[in-house]
């Protein structure tokens, strides 16, 4: 072994589209300081190559993440799950966020961890304190043979193969940065100046979100992910968009604070129901669902949808007056999120008070997990 070299024991796991460390919490250093450059080192974070060769990153957002599990902090909560996004290219890493894919690894991780009391075959249902938020998650799965299942019928667009359903109920999903549903108290308002106003919906649900039609920015159709990376002029425009967003939200005070505030708001470009072919090359019609988004994510367009901007969208379909309402074929439930690999379901509970003022109960979502390796990483 190299002389300095360090290592932590961590489960390597992948939750719906995304991958990521998970850790212990009773592994880490207690002084949370410490924890941001060991997450660094990790992932091989910073990397201007943008490929995280020496760590365990793989080089987009979705594959930059780290959860921390532990014992819960909070009555009526099992486990406390912190979520750490890691920045591919700047020595950053966020806890502002959620991230609704790992959270379906994170019941399966405390329950081969031994942080949880569970069957060794039969149904698990655990609820889960998401610290960087204070909301709530009921997660459902369940055990075979001591373990969680992994194998099973349930598909999720954009991994091959099937596999264990992991069930997701965020409970009172609005607020979780901002305190708001509508942070600045408005379904929808234009963001841009002069010429290059838009209207948009600026959201929190599961996480704050930012949500513009396709139309309004004078696409004719949803780029894919490539085009869209390709399209520095566009890219710029979304990012200028988000800033002023986040600064409108509450989230940051400054044009400095916005630009480095990178997980949150997430920004999407929303459109009707079309014909589309995903990476895989599958064809989906207007039929297969009910609005198509495409999302950026830590300044990447996104291969998918983030979970917990698909809730947010959910949400946002429920509401009338929203940019999403507008665009989305009426009646579907669930509502069918088509993206770059193909289509996604989610569901939330949308109720109006006698003063029309809606309240998101919950939103649901069901994902595939499974545990990839086991043992230490060295960093």
């Amino acid at each position: 072994m190299t002389s300095g070299a360090r290592r932590l024991p961590a489960v390597y796991m992948r939750g719906g589209t995304s991958r990521g460390i998970m850790l212990n919490r009773k592994d880490l250093p207690q002084d949370r300081a410490e924890w941001a450059p060991l997450f660094l080192a990790i992932m091989g974070s910073p990397d201007p190559n943008r490929r995280q060769l020496d760590g365990m990153g793989g080089g987009i957002s979705s594959l930059s993440k780290i959860c921390v599990v532990g014992p819960s902090t909070r009555a009526g909560a099992d486990i406390d799950y912190t979520f750490a996004q890691v920045d591919v290219t700047s020595p950053t890493v966020e806890f502002a966020g959620a991230c609704g894919n790992m959270s379906s690894a994170v019941g399966p991780f405390a329950a081969q961890q031994g942080l949880v009391d569970t069957p060794a075959d039969g149904p698990v249902t655990l609820t889960v304190h998401d610290t960087n938020t204070g909301k709530l998650i009921r997660t459902r799965f369940a055990m075979s043979g001591g373990w969680p299942a992994t194998t099973g019928d349930t598909a999720i667009d954009g991994i091959a193969g099937t596999g264990a359903p992991v069930w997701l109920d965020f409970q009172d999903p609005a607020g979780t940065r901002t305190g708001a549903l509508f942070p600045t108290g408005l379904r929808s308002e234009l963001l841009g100046q002069g010429a290059d106003t838009v209207r948009a919906s600026l959201m929190d649900v599961a996480s704050p979100c930012v949500f513009l039609s396709m139309n309004d920015l004078g696409l004719k159709s949803l780029p894919t992910p490539d085009a869209l990376t390709a399209d520095a002029q566009l890219l710029d425009r979304l990012e200028t968009l988000r800033r002023e967003a986040s600064q409108r939200m509450g989230l940051t005070a400054t044009e400095t604070e916005a630009a480095a505030l990178r997980s949150v708001p997430r920004i999407g470009v929303v459109a009707p129901p079309a014909q589309q072919t995903t990476l895989s090359g599958e064809s989906l019609t207007p039929d297969d669902m009910t609005i198509a988004i495409r999302m950026i994510s830590m300044g990447d367009p996104h291969r998918a949808v983030p979970v917990t901007a698909a809730l947010c969208l959910a949400a946002a379909v429920g509401i009338e007056g929203t940019v999403p309402a507008d665009v989305a074929r009426p009646g579907d439930a669930p509502l069918r999120v088509g993206h770059p690999s193909g289509v996604t379901e989610v569901a939330a509970e949308v109720t109006t008070g006698p003063d029309g003022t809606p309240h998101v109960a919950s939103a649901s979502v069901v994902r595939t997990s499974r545990i990839l390796f086991r043992g230490e990483v060295f960093y």
